[in-house]
């Protein structure tokens, strides 16, 4: 299938451009890009007017529950990946905590097994340590040689700092990404969202800040000790980017991501008692949500990504009882424009969210240059929206950003050039 794009503005934060013109898609790659691809016409299978519209690389959310063995009534491989085409988001580092864990190559191949023909590029985190359990250290070798790229036991951190040490140092040499949950689990024990006015204001027992800054320096700390990279994961406090911020004045080899939510909502959504609300870190103080910004804006937070965390309607049903989580591939975007209007350019905003972390990961995507990888959303950018939840296309609803007017559209997005979503078929 031959697509010729023609007209859009253009945007591609490898080279730092921006131009106006069209993109041929050919046999899975970016075979050609330039002002005026006319002569192509004649090759091409489909032609599609994007006058109007802005040419990304599709989008690399490195932090996705899919739910994918185990939980499937909540999300699974398949529905994850359209949720993600509808957002623009291409690729996809898919977390290990499923039923059972990503702990064994056999578990490793069979998720690839079902993510053929999926709408989006399945990548897969494995744990760090046999069943989540944080004592004892996986087999990395095997499950790299199963198709995993990262390394994670998110949802909770490495319990044992020994097995942590360990890991970070075969990560590196296996060429891994290793991404770490930052909690200090005994201060965090039977918090249910930001320890402040608020949760004092309901009653319900909270989680102080110093739950995450306490995890983010132990894993600063022990990157530092044996000379290895880490990512650090949803980052939600400004004394978790204060650590980041000085690591890497000190040289530490430390990244980082922070989330769509913590830069357009704090603790006080959830006076409203609504579960989906509630996620892990919790949303914060205005105080955190604007150091997040700047460092967003510094440097600091390389990379934005969207911890999509599905629950069934039920089981979000009960504020005090229900899990942490929330959706946000198909919003992530949209989500990211609104919060940072004036802060970041959106050249800046698709650095974060494909290039950085492509690079992070090692994979090939983040880029529009000739050759690369045909993963590219046609996004309008000044289109405003509200979200409707039971109109997304994952199997859960829990987004927080339900009944929000967003700015910014994913109108088409191709993986591998293949359409994967057409938000123009889906209105007719």
């Amino acid at each position: 299938m031959n697509t010729l794009i023609r007209g859009s503005r253009i945007l591609d934060p490898s080279k730092d451009s921006e131009l106006v013109g069209d993109l041929f898609l050919s046999e899975g790659k970016i075979a050609a890009l330039g002002e005026d691809l006319s002569r192509l016409l004649s090759q091409a299978d489909e032609v599609i007017d994007a006058r109007g519209f802005t040419a990304i690389p599709g989008l690399v959310d490195m932090h996705v529950h899919l739910r994918d063995p185990g939980q499937t009534h909540k999300e699974d491989v398949l529905s994850g990946c359209r949720a993600a085409a509808a957002g623009g988001v291409t690729s996809l580092l898919c977390m290990p905590n499923t039923k059972p864990a990503l702990d064994s190559p056999e578990v490793v191949r069979s998720l690839l097994e079902r993510a053929e023909g999926a709408s989006a590029h399945v990548y897969p985190a494995a744990c760090v340590t046999r069943n989540l359990e944080g004592k004892e250290v996986a087999d990395f070798p095997a499950l790299k040689a199963a198709g995993a790229i990262a390394l994670s036991d998110d949802g909770r951190p490495v319990v044992d700092t020994g097995c942590l040490l360990k890991a970070l140092e075969e990560a590196e040499k296996l060429g891994m990404t290793l991404t770490a949950h930052c909690e200090d689990l005994y201060l965090a024990a039977g918090g249910l969202m930001n320890e402040g006015t608020v949760s004092r204001q309901l009653g319900v027992k909270g989680i102080p800040a110093a739950a995450e800054d306490c995890g983010t320096a132990r894993e600063i700390a022990a990157a530092a000790s044996v000379d290895a990279p880490i990512h650090i994961c949803h980052v939600s406090t400004r004394g978790s980017v204060e650590l980041i911020r000085d690591a890497k004045r000190r040289g530490v080899r430390v990244t980082a991501e922070t989330c769509p939510h913590y830069l357009l909502l704090t603790q006080e959504a959830l006076k409203k008692r609504d579960a989906d609300y509630r996620m892990n870190p919790p949303l914060r103080t205005e105080e955190d949500r604007l150091a997040l910004i700047e460092g967003l804006k510094d440097g600091t937070i390389d990379a934005i990504a969207t911890d999509h965390a599905p629950h069934a309607p039920e089981e979000k049903a009960d504020f005090l009882t229900a899990p942490n989580g929330s959706i946000g591939m198909e919003t992530s975007l949209a989500a990211v424009c609104t919060a940072l209007s004036g802060e970041l350019s959106l050249l800046e905003i698709v650095r974060k969210m494909s290039l950085a972390p492509a690079r992070i990961l090692g994979i090939p995507a983040g880029t529009l240059q000739e050759g690369a990888p045909a993963d590219v959303a046609l996004f309008a950018p000044q289109e405003s929206w509200t979200v409707d939840a039971n109109a997304l296309h994952g199997k859960s609803k829990n987004t927080p950003f339900k009944g929000m007017t967003l700015r910014g559209k994913i109108k088409m997005t191709f993986c591998s050039g293949r359409k994967v979503y057409d938000e123009l078929e889906r209105e007719e």
